[in-house]
């Protein structure tokens, strides 16, 4: 599990897995999940031990 958001530049906790069916499952920070999981097939699941709120 990522520690920090795994989006380039961003030092934001993780806090939101993104199940991404053509990559990858990446680890982000909220405000990162919230624009990718906006596209179809992508699925948001909330990380049970991020210190981050969901928003």
């Amino acid at each position: 599990m990522a520690d920090t958001c795994e989006e380039d530049g961003c030092a934001e906790p993780a806090a939101v897995r993104l199940h991404v069916p053509w990559s990858e499952n990446l680890e982000v920070c909220t405000s990162h999940a919230r624009s990718r999981a906006q596209k179809d097939g992508v699925v948001a699941e909330p990380l049970e031990d991020a210190d981050a709120e969901w928003p």
